[in-house]
Parts: C-alpha cells; structure tokens; sequence
C-alpha cells in the first residue's frame, strides 16, 4: 500500500491524489493551492480532474473574486468512502492500538516509524514498529503477541511488517547508541505508552 497516495490503491490516476486532498481537509482550495500540495502534477491536469470531479458532483465549484474554487461534498453517496480511503493511515494507526490494548502482556512503549511516520510509505516499503517489551514478560506469549501482530499489519497494508523490540533492560542500556531511538523519539507515531516516556529515558542516557 501507498499510504503517501492512499487512493492509490483503487485509482492510479491524478483524480485519487485530488481526492485524497480535499477529503482530509474541509474547505476550500483553488486549483493553485492545489498544485501547490501536488507538484508531480500540472496544474493543467489538476484543472481537468476538479471539471470532472464537479460534473459527478463529488465535487463542488465555487467563486472567491475571480479565483474558482473546490471542496469535497461530503453529502455526496461516495463521500463517506472517499474520505475513509483519504484517512487509511490514521485507521491504520487506530488498528494497531486496538490490537496493542488487547495484548495479554502489553508493550511498555510502542510506534510506528520511518517511512509511514516520515508519509513516505510506498507499496515497496517495508513498515517499521517499535516495540519495548516489560523485563518480566513471557517469552512464548510475547513472541506469539508480535508474530500475529505482523502478519495482522501486513494482512491490513499488503507491506511487510518489521517489529523492532528491546526490553526495558535494553533500552536502558543502548538508548544514547541507538540512532534509531532517537529517530522514533522525534518522528515516530506513538500507538503504545507515552512518547516523553521514551524521550526522558533518552535524557537520561545523555545526562
């Protein structure tokens, strides 16, 4: 899954990547502004999709002084699917929460990092999870925890799923060397625990 371009994975077209910005924003846009967010595409193109878009009445026209304006109508039928696929990132996130809360031995910290956290995930990306195990967790239920977990996110997303553990002993020790921590510290997308949580055992390492 493109999750940069998350219609991608029903239209490859310029109408998808249009959609996909006025489904996660509620106003207005004109085809500048549009262009602006969108600069793999010609504004000419652009222009030619909002005429479409108008004429299936997914999308609504407007005037500011002489500037044309559009917006997504949400009353439209295919609105409500339109912005589910524009907000597939945020379901996914929500999902994996759902799945870490449920755990019979829950991660102390957990997030989703690189390229989905950067909204640079491709359908050749792989997607990245953080996980900081408790010291006294079981071995074989920890283990069978995160092997369902991944098959469940690539399953969910088409890309392999490639968890990232360390216990709480581990990250103690390793915080200040591991490039990556400090990375998921500023970057990541926390779906387990409390981002200052891990950003003042990074302080600590420091100090």
């Amino acid at each position: 899954m493109d999750l940069s371009r998350p219609l991608m994975t029903v239209t490859p077209t310029l109408d998808g990547d249009v959609l996909a910005v006025l489904a996660d924003h509620d106003g207005i846009f004109t085809t500048g502004q549009l262009h602006r967010l969108l600069v793999r595409h010609s504004e000419e193109g652009i222009r030619k999709v909002l005429r479409r878009l108008v004429k299936q009445g997914v999308v609504v026209s407007g005037r500011v002084g002489n500037a044309f304006t559009y917006r997504l109508n949400r009353d439209h039928l295919a609105a409500e699917h339109i912005i589910g696929l524009a907000q597939i990132r945020r379901t996914l996130l929500e999902r994996i929460e759902d799945r870490l809360e449920s755990w019979e031995v829950p991660p102390v910290y957990a997030a989703v990092f690189g390229s989905v956290a950067r909204g640079e995930m491709t359908e050749d990306s792989d997607l990245d999870l953080l996980l900081i195990r408790p010291d006294d967790a079981d071995d074989d239920r920890w283990e069978a925890q995160v092997h369902e977990l991944a098959a469940e996110v690539t399953r969910w997303t088409g890309n392999d799923t490639r968890p990232l553990e360390f216990t709480e002993a581990e990250l103690a020790e390793r915080a200040c060397d591991e490039v990556v921590l400090r990375d998921v510290a500023r970057d990541g997308l926390t779906v387990a625990g409390s981002r200052a949580w891990l950003a003042s055992h990074l302080r600590t390492r420091k100090g």
